[in-house]
């Protein structure tokens, strides 16, 4: 695709990404996405070098959404293509590589609001018993806790000579490594529910970025923008516990500072977070969760027990408290369904 808009058009979008990245602090997926957008967008209206970029017009940029819409993108898709291709044009004028912003006037498709799926404060305190039990009982009774459910998991696995996802390996035997990734998920569902990060902040966590004093933890969120956010004393147990018993066992020569391992000694993987959370919202029998629903889950239990909306933006790391009103929205439908359910005359 690259070599059908020409080097001299390729340059000048090396050059927009490397604005946005260093300017903006944009994130290695956002560049990425944005570049296979304006990518696809210049190729369509067969952009091959300045002078074409220079007489593209509204209407084409139109007839390109058109064209991208009957290929059956989402809104949600569509929305953040047309951002990075206005985003692009509006370089490229403040640049002087064109006289004229053709984007300016184009609308970027509406999404529809809707409410994050979330746990019910009791569907929550089920999951987290059992990170507490694991934390309680130390991590030989976690791994014996499982050794059945992963015997019958993993044994056609194990026969065929395949390997097991890590987030069920630890399940089949008594080892000190699968021990320590016991006590290694249990701290982290207690550390994503207690403080409501993002599974991409939980992962790029050091050890220096705990405080046990004051129970905090830095992050770097969106646009590497860190902040510190509180956790509680279930959390600081299972993560003393990680620290003393579990990480000892993973670390090596690869695991420089990083707070949570993955069985061969690295920075664990954000895929094997989502592994684990799906896993123990299955063993808890609670509704099947991703991270960022335990994310949205610790948010709204907290405007549930009457913490401040802007309390709540701060400790997310939200750009907008728009989006953190989204968590109110979610509520006030589970306080109407509570009215329904408990108030005779509801």
């Amino acid at each position: 695709m690259e070599q059908l808009v020409g080097a001299q058009i390729e340059a000048v979008i090396d050059e927009f990404l490397h604005d946005l990245r260093v300017n903006r602090a944009a994130s290695d997926n956002t560049l990425k996405a944005y570049r296979i957008d304006v990518l696809d967008c210049l190729v369509t209206m067969n952009i091959d070098g300045l002078e074409a970029l220079d007489r593209v017009n509204v209407d084409d940029l139109r007839a390109w959404m058109s064209s991208e819409s009957a290929r059956g993108y989402a809104r949600s898709s569509m929305a953040r293509r047309t951002v990075a291709v206005r985003g692009f044009f509006r370089w490229a004028q403040d640049q002087g590589l064109i006289d004229s912003d053709p984007a300016a006037l184009l609308m970027t498709p509406k999404i529809p609001s809707v409410l994050p799926a979330v746990l019910t404060e009791a569907q929550a305190k089920t999951l987290m018993d059992d990170a507490d039990a694991y934390t309680a009982r130390g991590s030989a009774g976690a791994a014996r806790e499982g050794h059945q459910q992963g015997l019958q998991q993993g044994q056609r696995r194990s026969e065929r000579g395949g390997q097991q996802p890590e987030c069920q390996r630890h399940l089949t035997g008594g080892s000190p490594a699968d021990h320590a990734i016991a006590v290694r998920d249990a701290a982290m569902m207690e550390l994503l529910y207690a403080t409501g990060i993002r599974v991409g902040e939980l992962v790029g966590i050091d050890i220096a970025d705990i405080d046990f004093v004051q129970r905090t933890v830095r992050v770097t969120g969106k646009g590497d923008k860190q902040r510190v956010v509180p956790f509680g004393a279930p959390a600081a147990r299972a993560l003393d516990q990680w620290l003393q018993a579990g990480r000892p066992a993973l670390a090596s020569d690869r695991s420089g500072e990083a707070l949570f391992l993955g069985r061969r000694g690295g920075r664990v993987d954000q895929r094997i977070v989502r592994q684990v959370v799906h896993r123990e919202a299955r063993k808890a029998g609670v509704p099947d969760i991703s991270p960022h629903a335990l994310r949205h889950s610790a948010a709204t239990h907290m405007l549930d027990g009457g913490a401040d909306l802007r309390e709540v933006q701060e400790m997310l790391g939200h750009a907008s408290l728009r989006t953190t009103q989204r968590y109110t929205h979610v509520s006030m439908e589970q306080l109407k369904q509570r009215y329904r359910r408990a108030f005779p005359r509801a």
